[in-house]
């Protein structure tokens, strides 16, 4: 009552705090606790430091579109432009024969490759003939007619720095798309086991218990090769098998903490539903720990993909992981810096990209755990 008399614009009387509206108090409130915790997480700079390179790579997501629709539109030859995230127009078109193990590069094309370079989802036959770029890379040209590559050209002529853009895009989706389903369903599994136990809490537990025995990757190898799994069936997939597994169990025992405070009492005493209680009183004070797990969940998800992509797993146009297969398998993995930029910016970008969400999940680890800031 003392501090919202307080507030600038609100006179100090009883009926003028009476009418003020709910939610202006409970948004005052949120600004409060807001800066208070930005207060605390601006003190660590590896935080800091984490939140700009987020940052540098969101400008880059959203940079893509907008050099497509501006300053590479117009770059096309031979119907396709030369900046597409596919195979570029910057390379010698030649008719390949579809084989599982490509032993000349000139003259042969992988399935993987084929796929990638047609539609994404039809899958050449083995022995087929397609016309396919000569697999020739190019090193990076900042200055040139016509077309300038800053980094580079992969072996299918398409621009290595249009396709780190577009990794940026797939890594933020797939990223959220994870993150946020996981800590939705830990959420809701954590809390609600805490709150009713008994026999609703055994079930829950021993099925996060079973989820944590599955090994994670090695599942999704195995459902890979039974079903065609996109950039967001992806994150879907490490969300639900994420959220029922360790994450919720973590919840839970913040949540029974929370459970046995005198609110919550106060609540059951004035009649509150069991909604209302686990909505209103349980949830929001599981929520900061849910966000610290949140973004451990993106690093998580990012390797993940990469993994799969590299393995040549997954329906989807380019990402980092594919940038990284389509220089394996034409057989540049081991010629290191002759043709650095056919791998380092994929792999650079994995890193930085992981290393900035782990050191702000540090940092909101701080601002959630009051014991590590007495360090």
């Amino acid at each position: 009552m003392t501090d919202l008399m307080k507030e600038p614009g609100i006179e100090a009387s009883i009926e003028d705090i009476v009418h003020v509206p709910l939610w202006r108090i409970r948004l005052r409130v949120a600004w409060r606790s807001f800066r208070k915790n930005w207060a605390l997480f601006s003190e660590n700079k590896a935080g800091v430091l984490g939140l700009i390179i987020i940052a540098i790579f969101g400008i880059m997501a959203i940079s893509h579109p907008i050099l497509m629709a501006t300053a590479w539109e117009g770059h096309e030859e031979g119907g396709k432009n030369v900046y597409d995230v596919r195979a570029g127009a910057d390379s010698i078109i030649v008719e390949k024969t579809v084989v599982m193990e490509v032993t000349n590069r000139e003259t042969e094309i992988s399935q993987i490759e084929a796929t990638l370079l047609g539609s994404g989802v039809n899958i050449p036959e083995i022995g087929s003939v397609i016309t396919a770029p000569l697999a020739n890379p190019a090193p990076p040209v900042w200055s040139g007619v016509p077309h300038p590559h800053i980094l580079g050209t992969d072996p299918f002529g398409a621009d290595i720095f249009s396709q780190l853009l577009f990794g940026a895009r797939a890594a933020f989706l797939l990223g959220a798309i994870a993150a946020l389903s996981s800590v939705f369903l830990a959420t809701i599994v954590g809390t609600v086991a805490a709150f009713y136990g008994g026999t609703i809490d055994t079930l829950l537990m021993r099925l996060a218990d079973l989820v944590i025995l599955i090994p994670l990757l090695p599942l999704l190898i195995v459902m890979s090769g039974f079903w065609e799994i996109g950039l967001a069936g992806l994150g879907i997939l490490i969300g639900v098998l994420g959220g029922l597994g360790g994450t919720a169990i973590i919840l839970k025992s913040q949540a029974l903490s929370v459970k046995v405070k005198p609110f919550i009492d106060a609540a059951r005493v004035a009649g509150g539903s069991d909604w209302r209680i686990i909505t209103r009183h349980i949830i929001p004070n599981v929520l900061p720990l849910s966000f610290l797990y949140m973004m451990f969940g993106v690093t998580g998800a990012i390797f993940i993909e990469a993994t799969l992509s590299f393995l040549g797993l997954l329906s989807i146009d380019a990402s980092w992981g594919i940038m990284i297969n389509i220089a394996h398998t034409q057989g540049y993995t081991l010629q290191g810096l002759k043709v650095w930029w056919l791998m380092a910016p994929a792999g650079l970008a994995i890193t930085v990209f992981s290393a900035g969400f782990f050191m702000v999940a540090r940092a909101m680890d701080e601002v959630v755990n009051p014991r590590l800031r007495q360090r």
